[in-house]
């Protein structure tokens, strides 16, 4: 995964300066997002795979697929990963330009697992103490896990907050046990 993320990091960062420079990170995100999709089909896995393809056949071909989503500007850096063999990056490439556009929106995409549906002041509350602890504006989407005991779960970026019961139990015994 690592490796993923070092090859897709320059492509993701360059794809973003572009879309800043031209005032449409929501076009490319949407773009990145729709070509990323199309390359995890299995069909165009296995054309992405085709070494009797050359890397020119293989962008005509992927751009066939999805050329309509695309602007002449996401042809083009189509036509670079394909050239660069990097196509199947697409994934991680949406993923990191999407953090990148997040960051400079001051934004951050927010999940949090509870034991019972929060309620719309619990959900509301929730999103602004998590607003004041990121110092960003939350998107805040929730579900529920009924194996939970009690309590939720916090998914921000790299950030977990593990509030439920079973959590603090086993924090309470490992503070016992040293």
């Amino acid at each position: 995964m690592a490796e993923l993320s070092t090859l897709a990091r320059p492509y993701a960062k360059a794809a973003f300066a572009y879309a800043q420079q031209a005032s449409d990170l929501s076009g490319w995100s949407a773009a990145l997002a729709t070509a990323a999709a199309v390359s995890q089909s299995e069909k165009v896995s296995e054309l992405l795979e085709n070494p009797q393809l050359t890397s020119e056949e293989r962008a005509d071909k992927f751009l066939s697929i999805c050329s309509d989503d695309l602007s002449e500007s996401g042809k083009n850096f189509i036509r670079l990963l394909a050239e660069n063999h990097r196509l199947p990056l697409l994934p991680e490439i949406s993923a990191l330009f999407e953090e990148l556009k997040a960051k400079a929106e001051s934004t951050i995409d927010v999940e949090v697992v509870s034991a019972r549906a929060l309620s719309d002041a619990q959900a509301a509350e929730l999103t602004k103490s998590l607003g004041k602890k990121f110092g960003r504006e939350v998107h805040l989407h929730s579900s529920v896990d009924e194996s939970l005991l009690g309590g939720a779960i916090v998914r921000a970026g790299d950030t977990v907050i593990d509030g439920t019961v079973r959590g603090r139990l086993a924090k309470l015994a490992e503070a016992m046990n040293s």
